[in-house]
């Protein structure tokens, strides 16, 4: 056995060796070393005779070459094909310490190409592994990368295949909005660049995307816009491709209940022979849809339970457990349409357990309601476990959207910092040109015989020009550093009024620097002291606003009475604040808590920046069964019919809509604003099981 591998290995070896010297004819300069790495790589990726450790052991001797490699570019071009290389040998851990030594030297030498891959490579490890916000985060760095590289078309098609990438991780984790803002993005890229295939790929996601909303208009439409892509290339497996297009199709049909033409287009897509044979899990999924199809609309549970039996065929074969969970639900229904209810039970349970298996969650709570409907004894403690399960499938969603936009809003820090950066570099740079071209300046002036005097001026002039300079950059450096994430749209708009304040400051400071005489140099030196004013006053709102963001709601209307009090006193204006003391306020929700103190916060500081408003009122009553809060104002007011909204006003209706609220403004130019929210009031003690048979009653 070991002579047989002996002689494979050699018979490899002379093919690489021949292929190499073919290729050598038509190039007259070649590096022995890549060679050799090339050849220990080819014979780790190709010599399928040779166990793991075999082909391990190769790629780690290209590995020690390759860093032997004195060029930088190509050392790191070698590093990624042997990275790879482990990837693609599923050697997990000789991936990770490859990949990591890659990323280091790349960040070393500054190489966005080999950085964009290595990230690339690393998104898609983790992918495969689940770990979906480490694989977002790679994905996106990758994207950071390619976006440093020349605009060409090879660039511009890395950068889309990373936002297309992103976008399928957040479908994974359910961050439909976000993910349709990546796909988006991919696809106005790949339009410029003609890639029907790729515009295929993005419209299909955001089809599913859109299904993930609920919207399935939106998601028929996307997908009949990628089978004209599809249709337009020329692929080989177009057919399957256009096939998977008339499921998802369908599948949209489904859930939006109209079985009617749910069931047509699952007939068109089962009326290709070929399907069985060359894609049977598709095949399986169809018929059992098509089944549920057919039940609905033709109400013929013995034509229905026959293509459920084919399907459960097919699904055995196959060994797809996560789509077996489906099947079980659906035949659940055609049991209880026929009347047997024990069996319709036995197999919602089946559904139900299957799917906690296989962690599908959303058929998990489609075999708890069934179960609800048709096991009457039990009803309560199924639609007990439903809610249980909802609350935390939306805690744990809501959980991986904060992730990704935290994943988002680090990495938005991290390209402004390097921004920042860049400008402090290039205004070193400018500073280094500036005095050495006041040296040559002083060499003429005193060559000239020119008074020493002005000579020493403009040096000072100079001098304070840079500390105006380097104050401006110190204040913009201690904000990013103060700033939250909870925070950051509030901090940004401080932020960037005080930089209006100290962009007066630079402009008077500008009109001084050509005058020379006494008073404007004092003038000169009071702004700077000014500007040291308002860097301690950046330095003491961050800090405030980093207590803030993390203040917790003990007592909700002493926290409430404080932040309005506080708005008073800073802003000047009036505030009443009247509530209902019969309200256990303590005991409301606390997502009504936080998005209630957050919706006057927001109305408040409109009124104080926006509306000009010299009295507010804010009242806060429950009214039934409903919360109502009122902000009145005696300001400017706008027209909400024809004005447009700003970030302030979205988030307010942002947040009532999370709390399940209406909101309504009510206002005109020159009469104020009334903004009216009503807000279903939820308490802590209000239990589950109550709310359940109040639902089911």
């Amino acid at each position: 056995m070991e002579n047989l591998k002996k002689g494979v290995f050699i018979l490899v070896l002379l093919l690489v060796l021949g292929c190499k010297q073919q290729a050598s004819k038509d190039e007259t300069v070649r590096n022995p070393k890549v060679d050799s790495i090339q050849q220990l790589l080819t014979i780790a990726k190709t010599a399928k005779e040779l166990s793991s450790d075999e082909r391990r052991a190769y790629i780690q001797d290209a590995e020690v070459q390759a860093l032997t490699l004195s060029k930088d570019s190509t050392r790191l071009e070698q590093l990624s094909q042997v990275s790879l290389a482990y990837l693609k040998l599923k050697d997990s851990m000789g991936f990770r310490q490859s990949n990591a030594k890659l990323l280091k030297l790349s960040e070393e030498a500054d190489a966005s190409k080999i950085l964009g891959y290595s990230n690339w490579d690393l998104g898609g490890f983790f992918e495969t592994y689940g770990a979906m916000d480490s694989a977002f985060y790679h994905y996106r760095k990758a994207l950071e990368s390619f976006d440093r590289l020349p605009k060409d078309s090879t660039s511009k098609s890395l950068k889309a295949r990373m936002l297309y990438n992103m976008a399928r991780v957040q479908d994974a984790y359910k961050d439909y909005l976000g993910g349709e803002t990546s796909a988006a993005a991919a696809i106005e890229i790949f339009d410029e660049l003609d890639d029907d295939y790729r515009l295929y790929n993005s419209y299909n996601m955001l089809g599913i995307l859109a299904n993930g909303l609920g919207n399935s208009e939106k998601a028929i439409e996307s997908y009949k816009t990628a089978r004209e892509y599809i249709e337009n290339s020329d692929r080989v497996n177009k057919n399957q491709l256009i096939w998977k297009l008339q499921n998802n199709i369908a599948g949209a049909y489904l859930n939006e209940e109209n079985f009617t033409q749910a069931k047509n287009v699952y007939q068109e897509l089962l009326f290709n022979t070929n399907l069985k044979q060359e894609i049977p899990d598709l095949y399986e999924k169809a018929l059992g849809s098509y089944a549920f199809s057919v039940l609905k609309t033709e109400k013929n549970t013995e034509k229905a339970e026959e293509f459920l039996n084919e399907a459960f065929t097919v699904n055995a074969a196959t060994g797809d457990l996560y789509d077996r969970a489906r099947l079980h639900y659906y035949y659940s229904e055609v049991l209880a349409a026929k009347g047997d209810t024990l069996n319709a039970i036995a197999n919602a349970n089946e559904s139900y357990n299957i799917a906690k298996e296989t962690y599908n969650n959303d058929r998990a709570l489609d075999a708890l309601r069934l179960l609800t409907r048709l096991d009457t004894v039990h009803a309560a403690s199924y639609a007990e476990a439903y809610y249980q399960l909802n609350d935390i499938i939306q805690v744990e969603e809501r959980t991986k959207r904060d992730k990704f936009g935290r994943i988002r809003m680090e990495t938005d820090d991290i390209i402004e910092e390097n921004e920042i950066l860049t400008q402090e570099k290039q205004i070193w740079a400018l500073s280094s040109m500036l005095l050495l071209l006041f040296g040559v300046t002083a060499m003429i002036i005193v060559s000239l015989y020119v008074s020493n005097n002005r000579l020493k001026f403009k040096q000072r002039q100079q001098e304070s020009n840079q500390e105006i300079y380097n104050l401006m950059l110190s204040q913009q450096g201690k904000l990013q550093e103060g700033k939250q994430l909870a925070q950051k749209r509030i901090s940004e708009e401080l932020h960037d009024g005080i930089l209006g304040e100290m962009l007066g400051i630079r402009l008077m400071l500008s009109g001084l620097n050509d005058r020379e005489d006494q008073a404007s140099m004092e003038q000169r030196a009071m702004f700077i002291e000014k500007l040291k004013a308002v860097e301690e006053e950046i330095r003491t709102i961050s800090h405030e606003l980093n207590n803030e963001a993390y203040k917790k709601f003990h007592n909700f209307i002493v926290s409430l009475k404080d932040m309005i009090s506080g708005i008073e006193k800073s802003s000047g204006i009036s505030c009443t604040f009247d509530y209902d003391k019969k309200v256990p306020w303590d005991n409301l929700l606390g997502d009504i808590k936080i998005n209630a103190f957050r919706i006057v916060q927001e109305a408040l500081k409109n009124c104080v920046k926006h509306a000009k408003s010299e009295n507010v009122s804010i009242s806060f009553y429950l009214v039934d069964d409903s919360l109502k809060l009122t902000i009145s104002d005696d300001g400017v007011g706008f027209d909400p019919n024809r004005a447009k909204k700003g970030i302030g006003l979205k988030n307010i209706i942002s947040r009532v809509k999370k709390i399940k609220g209406k909101v309504n403004f009510d206002s005109k130019p020159g009469h104020g604003t009334i903004i009216k929210i009503q807000i279903p009031a939820a308490y802590v003690e209000y239990t589950v099981p109550q709310k359940t048979t109040a639902v089911n009653a």
